[in-house]
């Protein structure tokens, strides 16, 4: 299911003979390699040699081995170096810390350090409420996260989990103006997480919980949110269950079905599941069938985990007690947050007609969305090189810019549901198609909207 991909992308500099036609040589072996090109840049040319950096997308590290090989095979072209474009955009980390202010002259350093700052101190000291309109606190997110439920790679530590909150940090900034900071923490305990969290609180006006994981994520946020007097939102849970709903909302359009009309299967009861079934419990949903491993989740099993005793209460109204594969038959909208390759585009064809497929399993989905389009009349993934992709920067930066711009602490469902309404409505009616359903990640008005939504749900 793999396809070339920029998250693969290479750079190959050769060796070539200054033929006329190496450069379509070059350009043909990698292309016949199966990785499209994207760049042919002559580096250096001498009287008898070229040096030639070819860049092209490819699946995986042995894809490139594969396309190495095939220049090398090339009468007397040599691969002299193989370069990963994706390790050379995070060499040195890809945040840096600029100041706001100038610091020409001993006057500019008088008053932004000593000893000009200790009248700012004793102001913050007398009034604490005063730090968020004269420090970094009035713009700044901490994005918090153990490693435990990084991507799709599980428990890879907080070390290892860096460069997936310096990329948080900095999509933070550029869609929203936000500075946030990466706080990776070397513990798993939930007491002492949040411990930690309360104590660096000060600096931040918001936490955004990022890759941690169930159920200990759960406690944790609600814990921070009850402790802190600063919002807390747990990005796993909501932010992907606002751009989720979001994506329904305009599905349902183009199917012409109502969200309190369709049975909707979700597969998946972890962070995000269970999410995803209390915000469409909040937007109206009365036919959900919840399933994690052993299928359907109903009145009457036996659970110790918090979370699925209320989806049991709360959900599957007929008392379902299938499979997932079984509960596929006749449903209108199947959203998966789980596993990959459960399941065919036979069963996709099981399903009510014009059916709804969102496959977000990452990096592969839980069934294949192009077979799955031959029988579903919408289907979405997780992945940016299918159409439709719902991913959670459409939510996040513009969540945060909110609750900032509104100093507020609390988060409720009819924010949430605001930002998922505000993202589905950058969906004009005449875009709208069954390959477009949710606006462009790079939509520079997606933010704005969602922080918008937020602060006019704050004053309802």
């Amino acid at each position: 299911m793999a396809s070339p991909s920029p998250g693969n992308s290479i750079t190959l500099r050769v060796d070539a003979p200054s033929r006329i036609s190496i450069t379509s040589e070059l350009a043909a072996a990698v292309a016949a390699a199966g990785a499209p090109v994207t760049a042919l840049d002559i580096s250096e040319s001498h009287h008898d040699q070229l040096v030639v950096d070819i860049t092209c997308n490819t699946t995986s590290e042995q894809h490139a081995e594969q396309v190495a090989a095939a220049l090398e095979a090339l009468e007397d072209v040599t691969v002299r170096k193989v370069s990963d474009r994706t390790f050379l955009m995070h060499l040195g980390g890809k945040l840096e810390v600029v100041p706001k202010v100038p610091l020409r002259n001993r006057d500019d350093l008088s008053r932004a350090y000593t000893p000009g700052v200790a009248r700012v101190c004793r102001a913050i000291a007398e009034n604490p409420d005063d730090a968020r309109r004269l420090t970094v606190k009035r713009n700044t997110v901490a994005v918090v996260t153990d490693g435990t439920a990084v991507l799709g790679l599980g428990d890879i530590g907080p070390a290892a989990a860096l460069p997936v909150m310096e990329g948080k940090a900095a999509l933070f900034k550029q869609f929203a103006n936000v500075d946030a900071w990466p706080v990776c923490l070397d513990t798993k305990d939930t007491e002492e997480i949040i411990r930690i969290v309360k104590a660096i609180a000060p600096v931040y006006g918001g936490v955004n919980l990022e890759d941690i994981a169930a159920p200990r994520c759960f406690e944790i946020e609600a814990r921070l949110r009850e402790e802190l007097d600063i919002p807390v939102f747990h990005d796993d849970q909501h932010g992907t269950a606002i751009v989720t709903l979001a994506a329904l909302v305009n599905a349902l359009k183009i199917v012409q079905k109502k969200i309190e009309d369709v049975r909707i299967v979700v597969s998946g009861v972890g962070a995000a599941g269970n999410a995803i079934v209390q915000l469409l419990k909040a937007q109206g949903a009365r036919n959900i069938i919840a399933c994690d491993r052993k299928g359907a989740i109903h009145r009457g099993q036996q659970h110790t985990d918090a979370h699925r005793i209320w989806i049991a209460e709360n959900t599957n109204p007929e008392a379902f007690s299938g499979t997932l594969v079984e509960a596929l038959k006749g449903s209108d909208v199947f959203i998966g947050v789980s596993a990959p390759n459960l399941f065919g585009p036979e069963e996709v064809a099981t399903m009510a007609e014009k059916a709804i497929v969102f496959a977000m399993a990452n990096p592969d989905p839980e069934t294949d969305p192009i077979a799955a389009a031959d029988h579903a009349a919408v289907v979405a993934t997780g992945r940016s090189d299918f159409p439709n992709q719902i991913n959670n920067v459409l939510a996040f930066p513009g969540i945060f810019r909110g609750l900032l711009d509104a100093g507020v602490s609390d988060i409720t469902p009819a924010m949430l549901v605001a930002a998922a309404r505000a993202i589905a409505a950058r969906v004009s009616d005449e875009e709208l198609n069954a390959s477009f359903i949710i606006p462009s990640v790079f939509d520079p008005h997606v933010a704005q909207d969602v922080a918008a939504a937020i602060v006019a749900a704050v004053q309802a």
